[in-house]
């Protein structure tokens, strides 16, 4: 990505919008791949009463729209304001209970997990049936819409356009030679049957616009140090909230 590029792709935009200030990418083409549209407001006259309680509104119980679903509440089952970053909001806006409970545990992403991608990690990295692996480091570009793998050689995967990811478990059941399993990341948390589970690796499937077919990428955790292998880990995990972010925002 050339350096034009990539400054048009960083550049953003300070816009007000009815549930409040939003900073977002100057083209719509370069915004994050985790972020979710605005929600249309159910209207006012469609909505006599409350969505949760079924309070009816009058002059003094007063409507609120929860910024995350578009829906009307009374102030009691509307009045937490959390960050939304998904939504590119600047401040804490509006929302409903079960959102704002579900905005709480994206935080995690935002201020964690997001920080460790950004990072990066290194690993052996294997290109379709290449019996070859090159020791690379794999992170999230800044604007978040690419997987960058830095190594010998350099390459960059459009992260909407990865389609499939599975993460390499190793167990440790009691009694038994270590497992390996892999477990689909869009799914649940991965685990290895009958024990612990420690995240190894990773496989990517992938498509290229312009090209046919799938390509498929695997991503190993080096065994030279402890602490490279302790932040590969980390990575691995947090590329499995991304997977399943990436998956709800396609599913909106």
């Amino acid at each position: 990505m050339s350096s034009e590029v990539a400054a048009r792709s960083d550049a953003k935009k300070l816009v007000r919008s009815p549930s409040g200030l939003r900073m977002v990418p100057e083209h719509r083409a370069f915004g994050s791949p985790f972020g979710l549209e605005e929600p249309q407001w159910v209207p006012d006259k469609e909505c006599a009463r409350c969505m949760q309680c079924d309070t009816k509104f009058d002059f003094l119980t007063r409507k609120h729209h929860c910024r995350r679903c578009g829906k009307c509440f009374c102030d009691k089952c509307c009045s937490q304001k959390v960050a939304l970053p998904r939504m590119c909001f600047v401040d804490p806006v509006r929302q409903c209970g079960p959102c704002a409970l579900v905005s709480h545990k994206e935080a995690e992403f935002y201020d964690k997990q997001l920080r460790v991608l950004l990072g990066g990690a290194t690993f052996l990295v294997t290109f379709g049936n290449s019996e070859k692996s090159e020791t690379m480091v794999c992170r999230l570009s800044n604007n978040q819409r690419y997987l960058l793998l830095d190594g010998d050689s350099r390459h960059e995967i459009d992260f909407a356009h990865i389609s499939t990811v599975q993460i390499l478990t190793e167990g440790f059941p009691p009694g038994e030679k270590d497992s390996h399993t892999y477990t689909s990341l869009l799914g649940s948390q991965p685990t290895s049957e009958g024990g612990n589970a420690r995240a190894t690796g990773m496989s990517l499937q992938y498509t290229v616009p312009g090209a046919e077919g799938v390509n498929q990428l695997k991503l190993t955790a080096g065994e030279d140090a402890h602490a490279s292998r302790r932040q590969a880990t980390a990575w691995l995990v947090a590329m499995h909230k991304a997977a399943k972010l990436l998956y709800e925002s396609r599913d909106q």
